[in-house]
């Protein structure tokens, strides 16, 4: 559903001034590549609301997305996270274009592992993406800046690829959905090459809807891409009946699932053995059938994507560029595509007939079941982990995603629950032109998840006027900066199952000083009776246990203690240490963050 959708919501022009007001508080410039200028950006999303006035059918209207560095974007250099590799696009790439004419507005282009060669993040001379809400670990990659973009709300949905798992993983780590197509159901025509035969062009939003609905203006032949294709008539009516009845009506009840055999996950990070067990008993619960197959073949195959003869196309794609400008090229990223130069062409061959075999499996296997699911990814790596063993982490990354391409399968990431602060995701996988029965798998496990938390907070526009009340078990919170709705620590309260209740102010014994903290957020302190004034807080509800993990992740200088409301409430709170303010600004006058950030 588009931003302007419903009375009284946002136009598209109003919708890119929120965004360049977030990104300028974000402060994250890594994230991007280009950022179009927010004039030629407002032009745009302009003639977007025109448009929608006159009548047009748009049915992405003024939603805001970004693509990543390596899709091209008309008027600006796509450089693949490789300046001198840079030249301007002089039209749109297919995807970027069936997005703009469904009205559709592109903020620009972000950044990724270079030449889309790592799963990572921090493979890019525009430097490493850091995780959206835990700066000392990865992003994941390669389609980095487009998970962080949209984790951080600076855009609604992001376009990225998924050649071995890049747009999964980095999904994955955000609490993300990852829609990774059929190869050629989306074109890749203006996209920079990675392994030709099995880029995909990929989705990355924070719903599942709305990634569905991006992903269903993607889809469709292209001229322009020599590998597209259309989902054919007979594979559609396959994925609707037989072994996937259940699936494909999207309730799960009756689909048969594939889980790996007991031990068949290897070594996973601490708890998320545990969480993958958790999703499977949801799932059982809900009526699916839970059938144990042996995933070796698939893990066998995902094997091959670097150690074998395939690597060679990264070679074919940018291989001449990376050997006529050494020094322009990331070392590692340099390193796996020359590596890839002198695979023999018997080797090539060899390993097509072994990948024949496997693909045999593989389809055998899905006449036994509808989806695999599999954790998307092993372990969530800090920086330094990386930066130690490069090539091992990466490798690890990929267990449960690299062979997806290969085998020709369709596959959908989703957020699986939170393991202490860490997001634990799990994908589904199934054969070609089977994406809508996985979305409909997905969403069960998505509904089974929500099932266990308190309901949703509805929308800005849908929110009743009338004050949320706090269960007894429930502890309330006020909040005053960058844990606010739409901020960037916002997740940490929905990510603890927290709940708005309502939006109101203190009593006017406060003032509030902008803090030179990274991600920007005020400090709240309290001063003597008359000397302050109310400002706007938001209040939250949390479970007893959820409020105690949350205050024992606070950082100095922030501190939790009694705050007064305007109407004499009192309820546990954000303060500041008076100490942080000796040097801040104060911005008491603006009367809350929210007002402060519009000014800016």
């Amino acid at each position: 559903m588009s931003s302007t959708d419903t009375p009284g919501s946002v136009t598209a022009t109003e919708a890119v001034r929120a965004a360049y007001a977030r990104i300028i508080a974000a402060d994250r410039p890594e994230v991007w590549i280009e950022l179009r200028p927010e004039a030629e950006v407002g032009a745009e999303a302009a003639e977007v609301d025109r448009l929608l006035r006159a009548g047009a059918d748009l049915p992405l209207a003024g939603l805001l997305f970004a693509a990543k560095g390596n899709i091209d974007i008309q008027g600006m250099v796509t450089t693949a996270a490789c300046p001198a590799y840079g030249e301007v696009a002089e039209t749109d790439a297919t995807a970027v274009a069936r997005l703009r004419a469904a009205g559709a507005v592109c903020l620009g282009a972000t950044n990724l592992d270079q030449f889309a060669t790592g799963l990572v993040g921090t493979r890019s001379p525009y430097g490493a993406v850091r995780h959206a809400f835990r700066p000392e670990y990865i992003s994941g990659g390669s389609s980095s800046g487009s998970a962080v973009a949209v984790a951080l709300g600076l855009v609604d949905f992001a376009l990225g690829t998924d050649t071995a798992g890049s747009g999964r993983v980095p999904a994955a780590f955000h609490g993300l959905v990852g829609i990774k197509p059929t190869r050629g159901l989306v074109s890749t025509a203006g996209v920079v090459p990675a392994c030709r035969s099995l880029d995909c062009v990929t989705v990355l939003a924070g719903d599942l809807d709305l990634a569905e609905s991006v992903a269903g203006v993607l889809a469709g032949f292209d001229p322009r891409d020599p590998q597209s294709r259309v989902a054919p008539g007979e594979a559609s009516a396959e994925a609707n009946s037989g072994a996937g009845a259940g699936a494909a009506s999207g309730s799960g009840t009756g689909a048969r699932i594939g889980i790996p055999r007991p031990g068949q996950l290897g070594e996973l990070a601490p708890g998320w053995a545990e969480a993958f067990d958790a999703v499977v008993g949801r799932l059982r619960t809900g009526g699916a059938d839970l059938v144990e197959i042996d995933i070796e073949p698939f893990l066998r195959t995902a094997r091959m994507l670097y150690d074998g003869a395939f690597v060679a196309e990264r070679y074919a794609a940018v291989g001449a560029f990376v050997d006529a400008h050494p020094d322009e090229v990331d070392p590692v990223v340099g390193a796996i595509v020359a590596g890839a130069r002198d695979v023999p062409a018997h080797r090539l061959f060899s390993d097509l007939e072994a990948l024949d075999t496997e693909r045999a499996v593989s389809r055998q296997v899905f006449t036994t079941i509808d989806a695999l699911l599999l954790p998307t990814t092993v372990e969530h790596p800090t920086l330094a982990e990386v930066a130690a063993e490069p090539l091992a982490v990466n490798s690890r990354l990929g267990r449960f995603t690299n062979f997806a391409n290969l085998l020709d399968l369709a596959a959908i990431a989703v957020p699986g629950g939170m393991v202490g602060q860490t997001h634990f995701g799990v994908q589904l996988v199934g054969p070609a032109f089977t994406d809508a029965r996985l979305a409909g798998l997905a969403r069960r496990i998505l509904a089974d998840d929500e099932a266990e938390r308190p309901a949703p907070v509805p929308a800005e526009a849908e929110r009743p006027a009338a004050r949320g009340e706090a269960e007894p078990q429930e502890i309330v919170l006020a909040v005053a900066g960058a844990h606010l709705s739409g901020q960037p620590l916002n997740h940490q309260l929905t990510a603890l199952a927290g709940r708005l209740l309502e939006t109101t102010t203190t009593s006017a014994d406060y003032r509030l000083f902008a803090l030179d903290t990274v991600p920007p957020k005020p400090g709240l302190v309290r001063v003597a009776p008359g000397s302050g004034a109310p400002i706007e807080v938001e209040l939250w509800a949390l479970g007893a246990a959820a409020f105690g993990r949350f205050v024992a992740a606070l950082p100095q200088p922030m501190a939790i203690g009694r705050l007064s409301l305007a109407d004499g409430r009192q309820v546990e709170g954000f303060l500041c240490e008076p100490i942080a303010t000796e040097t801040a600004a104060d911005i008491t006058v603006t009367g809350g963050w929210r007002a402060h950030l519009a000014r800016l």
